[in-house]
């Protein structure tokens, strides 16, 4: 198993997160971005810097995913795509996408962004909370339990 991060806009504590448990688990980590990010000096962590423009991190995570990797991210189209690849998907919230509610996820995000582009204000997502970062640590460690069995 190979750890992924659409690495862009992942909560900072998310990425801590990430760091010790690819440690730990002896997994190789890669970080995808449009920006250059600081990773600590490992030769399991890795950071890839993409062209700017828009979903250059997703298209380079989506070309180089494996079956039974594991992605992080925010983003449902690439979640949907990871899925698809036989991958494993987690938001930065916990949230575990898979084949029984990518579909659903991708419809109403769908139907949010048509109500967004229509001027309908829909307000964005709650603040990153302790509670977020507590369930995608159990989450994690759920998976890598998971991959070790």
């Amino acid at each position: 198993m190979q750890l992924w991060v659409d690495a862009d806009a992942c909560p900072a504590v998310i990425k801590d997160i990430l760091f010790r448990a690819a440690t730990r688990a002896g997994l190789n980590l890669t970080l995808v971005a449009n920006q250059h990010l600081r990773v600590p000096p490992s030769p399991l962590i890795r950071m890839v810097q993409v062209p700017p423009g828009f979903d250059e991190a997703d298209k380079y995570i989506a070309a180089n995913v494996q079956p039974g990797d594991l992605v992080v991210t925010a983003d449902i189209p690439l979640a949907a795509e990871i899925v698809a690849k036989d991958a494993h998907a987690l938001s930065p919230r916990g949230a575990l996408y898979g084949k029984e509610n990518i579909r659903e996820l991708l419809d109403m995000r769908n139907f949010m962004d048509t109500l967004r582009s229509s001027g309908v204000e829909t307000g964005g997502p709650a603040a990153f909370s302790t509670a977020d970062r507590q369930a995608f640590a159990n989450r994690l460690d759920a998976v890598l339990q998971r991959r070790r069995r």
